[in-house]
Protein backbone atom coordinates (compact mmCIF):
# COMPACT_ATOMS: atom_id res chain seq x y z
CA UNK A 1 0.00 0.00 0.00
CA UNK A 2 1.52 3.45 -0.99
CA UNK A 3 2.06 6.05 1.66
CA UNK A 4 1.66 9.77 1.11
CA UNK A 5 4.55 12.53 2.21
CA UNK A 6 3.72 15.91 2.67
CA UNK A 7 6.94 18.04 2.53
CA UNK A 8 6.21 21.54 3.18
CA UNK A 9 9.38 24.35 2.10
CA UNK A 10 9.34 27.81 3.66
CA UNK A 11 11.56 29.40 1.55
CA UNK A 12 13.50 32.83 2.37
CA UNK A 13 11.98 35.84 0.72
CA UNK A 14 15.17 36.43 -1.83
CA UNK A 15 15.35 32.79 -1.71
CA UNK A 16 12.15 32.13 -3.32
CA UNK A 17 12.99 31.77 -7.67
CA UNK A 18 15.91 29.71 -6.94
CA UNK A 19 14.06 27.43 -4.91
CA UNK A 20 11.40 27.45 -7.30
CA UNK A 21 14.18 27.21 -10.29
CA UNK A 22 16.09 24.20 -7.98
CA UNK A 23 13.14 22.15 -7.59
CA UNK A 24 12.04 22.67 -11.47
CA UNK A 25 15.51 20.76 -12.25
CA UNK A 26 15.72 18.43 -9.51
CA UNK A 27 12.15 17.07 -9.57
CA UNK A 28 12.30 14.99 -12.75
CA UNK A 29 15.07 13.40 -10.92
CA UNK A 30 12.38 12.74 -8.03
CA UNK A 31 9.78 11.19 -9.84
CA UNK A 32 12.18 8.84 -11.59
CA UNK A 33 13.05 7.72 -8.29
CA UNK A 34 12.79 3.27 -7.59
CA UNK A 35 9.45 4.02 -5.42
CA UNK A 36 7.96 7.42 -6.23
CA UNK A 37 4.61 7.38 -7.57
CA UNK A 38 3.99 10.52 -8.12
CA UNK A 39 5.04 14.69 -6.96
CA UNK A 40 3.05 17.91 -6.90
CA UNK A 41 4.15 20.99 -5.96
CA UNK A 42 1.42 23.31 -4.44
CA UNK A 43 1.93 26.91 -3.51
CA UNK A 44 -0.12 28.88 -0.66
CA UNK A 45 -2.12 31.66 -1.64
CA UNK A 46 -1.59 33.10 1.68
CA UNK A 47 1.94 32.82 1.77
CA UNK A 48 3.90 32.71 -1.69
CA UNK A 49 7.23 31.73 0.56
CA UNK A 50 5.63 28.46 1.61
CA UNK A 51 5.50 25.45 -1.12
CA UNK A 52 4.28 22.06 0.09
CA UNK A 53 5.10 19.44 -2.21
CA UNK A 54 2.70 16.33 -1.66
CA UNK A 55 3.95 13.36 -2.80
CA UNK A 56 3.19 9.67 -3.00
CA UNK A 57 5.41 6.97 -2.50
CA UNK A 58 5.29 3.18 -2.69
CA UNK A 59 6.61 3.04 1.13
CA UNK A 60 8.09 5.29 3.78
CA UNK A 61 11.11 2.93 3.22
CA UNK A 62 11.51 3.66 -0.15
CA UNK A 63 11.27 7.53 0.61
CA UNK A 64 13.93 7.53 3.29
CA UNK A 65 16.12 5.85 0.68
CA UNK A 66 15.55 8.66 -1.66
CA UNK A 67 16.34 11.30 1.07
CA UNK A 68 19.65 9.48 1.95
CA UNK A 69 20.58 10.06 -1.77
CA UNK A 70 19.60 13.27 -1.68
CA UNK A 71 21.87 13.86 1.63
CA UNK A 72 24.69 12.27 -0.07
CA UNK A 73 24.62 14.35 -3.20
CA UNK A 74 24.54 17.70 -1.53
CA UNK A 75 20.72 18.55 -2.77
CA UNK A 76 19.11 18.58 0.84
CA UNK A 77 21.60 21.11 1.92
CA UNK A 78 21.39 23.17 -0.96
CA UNK A 79 17.83 23.46 -0.63
CA UNK A 80 18.00 24.37 3.32
CA UNK A 81 19.99 27.12 2.50
CA UNK A 82 17.37 28.58 0.70
CA UNK A 83 14.73 27.66 3.61
CA UNK A 84 14.13 30.32 6.41
CA UNK A 85 13.38 27.09 8.92
CA UNK A 86 13.99 23.70 8.79
CA UNK A 87 11.77 21.59 6.28
CA UNK A 88 8.41 19.83 7.56
CA UNK A 89 8.26 16.05 6.40
CA UNK A 90 4.87 14.13 7.19
CA UNK A 91 4.07 10.66 6.81
CA UNK A 92 0.60 9.60 6.33
CA UNK A 93 -1.08 5.98 5.35
CA UNK A 94 -4.19 5.76 3.50
CA UNK A 95 -8.14 4.44 4.63
CA UNK A 96 -10.07 2.98 2.91
CA UNK A 97 -13.19 4.89 4.33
Amino acid sequence: MSINVILELQAKEESIDELKATLENILPDTRGFEGCVSVQVTANQDDPLNLVLLEVWESRKSNEKYLGWRTETGALEALGAMLSQPPSIRYFDNFDI
